[in-house]
């Protein structure tokens, strides 16, 4: 099985060259970029084709590179040989206290961008964190209205922050089978255990049912599924035990 890395839960283990010879070397075969490996694409593609490994997605943030940036965005993309492009969105968004019309705009605003991304040969998404299954003051949940009024893009669920949002992935699973492509496997560690990590764990070693939730993701049609750790205090033990797991599943 192909299990893909996101190179953000990395991001502490630098330099590079190293963290992607480990990776290879516990058997990935596919990496999740983010901003931090954008600085000089070329050379990353480099790095990633000396260890056989490929980044068929990666995160673009915020909105504004699918806009103004877009241009330098489809660039990255295609130098690193990408065909998903995704999109979270920024904490500030939350922390702000929005409302249902703020999401309402933000869905729109990534509807066209999912255009232009599909005009330049590729697919686009959104990535999800928590804040998207609180309730927004009349109630409504902005995935919901994100997947409303963006009809045509893509989801990459992120598992566990769906969890840490309160809901239930299983229900958010069936229920929009024909959005998810994408899924990011992480886990949740007991409560008040791993602190130092903000309270995650590696895949399989927390409180995640990830063998049924794994098998409603095949069962969605989901074939890229990404490793991910927010916060590591050892990356090879996360990498090494996370796609032992995986494969297991």
């Amino acid at each position: 099985m192909d299990v893909s890395f996101q190179l953000y839960s990395a991001r502490d283990f630098t330099p590079w060259d190293d963290v992607v010879a480990t990776i290879a070397d516990l058997g990935y075969t596919q990496v999740e970029g983010f901003g931090g490996v954008y600085a000089d694409p070329q050379a990353f593609r480099a790095t990633l084709d000396r260890h056989g490994l490929s980044m068929p997605s990666g995160h673009f943030f915020p909105i504004t590179a699918f806009e103004e940036n877009l241009a330098t965005s489809l660039a990255t993309a295609r130098a690193l040989g990408m065909q998903r492009l995704f999109c979270p969105a920024p904490e500030d968004l939350w922390r702000k206290g929005t409302d249902a019309d703020t999401w309402i705009a933000l869905a729109r605003r990534l509807e066209e961008a999912g255009k232009r991304v599909r005009d330049a040969g590729m697919a686009f998404g959104w990535h999800n964190h928590h804040w998207e299954f609180l309730p927004l003051p009349d109630g409504s949940l902005a995935m919901d209205l994100l997947l409303e009024h963006a009809p045509s893009i893509d989801w990459e669920i992120d598992v566990a922050w769906v969890v840490r949002g309160g809901a239930d992935p299983l229900k958010w699973i069936a229920d929009h089978t024909d959005r998810i492509t994408t899924a990011h496997v992480k886990d949740i560690a007991p409560e008040g255990e791993n602190g130092d990590e903000d309270g995650w764990a590696d895949v399989g070693h927390g409180t995640m049912d990830w063998a049924a939730i794994m098998a409603a993701l095949r069962a969605a049609g989901v074939d890229l599924f990404v490793a991910e750790h927010d916060k590591p205090s050892d990356l090879k033990r996360f990498a090494a035990r996370s796609i032992e797991t995986i494969r297991g599943l």
